[in-house]
Formats: C-alpha cells, sequence, structure tokens
C-alpha cells in the first residue's frame, strides 16, 4: 500500500473509529454532561481526521481538483446505481460543513450546544450517519462493506442497551431513591 492510500484510508478509520465511540458514549450516557469532556474531544478528533481524510483524497486521487473529485463520484454513482452523477460529491461537502460546525458550535458555545433542540440533534446525527452508511456499506469496498456493516450493527445493539439503561432504573436505585 502506497503512502497516499494509507493516509487516505487510514485517517478515515480512525475518523469512523471516533465517530463510533462518540456515539456509543451519546447512547450510553444519561446527560450529555456525564461524560461531556471525553465525548466532546473525542467528536473533535474524529472530526480532525475526517478532515485529514478529505485532504488526502483530494492531494493523492484528485490533485486538488474539484472536477476530478467529480467525475470520480460520477464514474462511482454509475457503476453502482447506472446514474451518472457527480452530485454525491457535494453531499460530502454538506457532510464536512455539518460535523465542522458541529464541533465549532460545541466549543464556542458549549452551554448553547447542551441545551439545544432535540430534533437538531437528531437531525445532525441522522445526516451524519446516513452519509457514514452510504460511504461504508453502499459505495464502500468490500472491507469498507464489511467494518461498515459491522459498526452500524455494533452501535443498533449500542442504541437498544443503551435505551434499556435508561429505561430500566439499576438494582442500587432502587434501593436509594
Amino acid at each position: 500500500m502506497q503512502t497516499g492510500e494509507l493516509l487516505t484510508r487510514g485517517t478515515v478509520w480512525l475518523a469512523l473509529l471516533c465517530y463510533a465511540a462518540a456515539e456509543a458514549l451519546r447512547l450510553f450516557r444519561r446527560r450529555i454532561r456525564d461524560c461531556d469532556r471525553r465525548l466532546r474531544l473525542i467528536w473533535t478528533f474524529g472530526c480532525a481526521a475526517y478532515l485529514a481524510h478529505v485532504a488526502a483524497a483530494f492531494h493523492f486521487y484528485h490533485a486538488w481538483s474539484h472536477m476530478t473529485a467529480y467525475a470520480e463520484t460520477a464514474r462511482q454513482t454509475d457503476e453502482l446505481l447506472g446514474l451518472n452523477w457527480g452530485g454525491g460529491l457535494y453531499f460530502n461537502y454538506a457532510f464536512t460543513i455539518v460535523w465542522c460546525a458541529d464541533v465549532l458550535c460545541w466549543w464556542l458555545k458549549p452551554n448553547a450546544y447542551q441545551a439545544r433542540a432535540q430534533w437538531v440533534n437528531c437531525a445532525v446525527r441522522g445526516f451524519l450517519l446516513f452519509m457514514i452508511f452510504n460511504a461504508t456499506v453502499v459505495f464502500g469496498s468490500a472491507p469498507a462493506k464489511l467494518l461498515g456493516g459491522l459498526m452500524f450493527l455494533l452501535l443498533a445493539l449500542a442504541a437498544i442497551a443503551g435505551r434499556l439503561r435508561r429505561e430500566c432504573p439499576s438494582p442500587r436505585s432502587r434501593l436509594h431513591p
């Protein structure tokens, strides 16, 4: 594996690992304050790794050309869906903006971030999840499909376990009101 490929793949898997770890922490917490500092650092590091991935991909694969990236996106979409359209690249740009904006909001206005409406959290996390699912399970290589599918399965199990944890009080909490 050449340096460019190693950097591009390594940074995206690091970003995905941080994303999954942050989501798992969110699913198991009772309140965001329980693990706020650690969660925010993991979320930020994941975003930074993703930005490094974007830079590596544009440097090593697209020669810093939007048109080259657009053409490659169109080729992949045509190969998978029979539609020669590179517009999915704009969704990738939106993904970058959304994740960066989310990180910046959390650092610049942590109290407002924690108090924001639940629908905003669901919209942000849902969009990121949708994009990651498409990047790994739909458009990814065979190893990416396998690892992405495993990540989504583990996150689904964490969501179920986290929900059960929040809905079912621990035996200790029943003993001590």
